[in-house]
């Protein structure tokens, strides 16, 4: 569609993919990126855990994860100075009383192209040696799992964005936005902007823009989650598997020479710059102090994200039912990064009216679709 002006607000993930991904299917329209804050994945993107881990997510964000595996594994080279992805396992552990979980999971994970493993208390203790051996009683491996690198993967969207004639506008938050004819006028902290179409990849603050934009919104819900640096064991921790408890009630992994830390957590929270809670990491270092020999002492830094979900803890993407040029790009809860081209592929597919690509096999993807959330539907 010749002449077509898109504006993505919101600069994480979700809106630099789906802006990259608008450009590289629609060449011949103009696409524009609006963004709050200074600077670009200033709050949840810039602050993720970021591996890929396909178990622990819902069906329909699956889709969306193996449309995603090989752009993160073989990503272009005129995106990336070098590759995105780093192999690591990730290992659950469970106690005796969380036995059903662990079945649930390698239920789950027997669905995957590289099927979840169930490793003896001998294995797990090679793949995290500091664990406390007899309160080991289940474990189960994910062998096909990596650290994803955040910066350079948000940076690739943004060079190929920007490759594509889009333009980003930082410092530009939403105030309102108008339907004007067929398409809207948004009053902006830069200025008044007009566009054909409006794509919502706010995160947090996906809710906020509808409602300023006088669209429903679909009930999304930010978490916190607070993560810390410790000092490392003090010897070689290559080969180390990313740990986590199988209630997620907290989870380390090795980076460099230090350990990242996390009690796991999902307290409720308004949109916000989110900060680390001291209570929330004193409970992270007493539980992995308990499962573990590490004998955490003292914190080198620590950070907080939130992590926005749909009612329904799937992503919402396309069209707003009731206002098909307001296009949702939300709710990547704690998979964004992993599941970002999926996600960005699919907003460019249906962002104009059209259908899902070939990109997804054919796929339902009406579990993905916003119009999920509305009560007439």
């Amino acid at each position: 569609m010749t002449g077509v002006r898109i504006a993505v607000v919101g600069g994480g993930i979700a809106g630099v993919s789906a802006a990259y991904h608008l450009v590289e299917a629609h060449p011949d329209t103009e696409v524009f990126l609006l963004e709050a804050e200074p600077v670009l994945a200033h709050h949840t993107t810039g602050r993720s855990a970021a591996i890929l881990l396909e178990n622990l997510t819902t069906r329909p964000n699956l889709i969306l994860t193996r449309a995603s595996v090989d752009f993160l594994r073989d990503t272009p080279t005129d995106l990336v100075d070098a590759p995105l992805l780093s192999p690591r396992t990730v290992m659950h552990i469970s106690s005796e009383a969380q036995s059903d979980q662990m079945d649930e999971l390698l239920a789950e994970g027997s669905l995957l192209p590289s099927p979840s493993v169930e490793l003896t208390v001998d294995e797990a203790m090679d793949y995290f040696p500091p664990l406390r051996r007899e309160l080991v009683h289940r474990a189960v491996l994910e062998p096909d799992c990596a650290d994803i690198d955040v910066g350079a993967l948000h940076q690739a969207y943004v060079r190929g964005f920007r490759r594509g004639g889009g333009r980003i506008t930082t410092s530009a938050r939403v105030d309102a936005a108008r339907p004007d004819g067929n398409g809207w006028s948004l009053e902006t902290t830069d200025g008044d902007v007009c566009a054909d179409i409006v794509v919502n990849a706010a995160g947090a603050w996906g809710d906020v823009v509808a409602a300023r934009a006088g669209v429903e919104p679909i009930g999304l819900q930010p978490y916190r989650r607070t993560a810390f640096m410790v000092n490392g064991p003090g010897c070689d921790a290559t080969g180390w598997s990313f740990t986590a408890d199988v209630g997620q009630n907290w989870y380390v992994k090795h980076d460099g020479e230090q350990m990242l830390c996390s009690l796991g957590d999902e307290t409720p929270s308004k949109p916000c710059d989110a900060k680390p809670v001291e209570l929330d990491v004193a409970l992270a270092i007493e539980r992995i102090n308990e499962a573990t020999t590490l004998g955490i002492r003292s914190v080198n830094s620590a950070w907080a994200g939130l992590r926005t979900f749909t009612p329904d803890r799937s992503l919402a993407i396309g069209p707003d039912s009731d206002q098909p040029t307001f296009v949702w790009c939300v709710g990547q809860g704690g998979c964004g990064i992993y599941t970002s081209r999926g996600a960005g592929v699919l907003l460019a597919d249906l962002a104009l009216g059209g259908e899902p690509s070939a990109t997804f096999g054919g796929a339902d993807v009406s579990g993905l679709l916003p119009g999920r959330f509305r009560s007439s539907e």
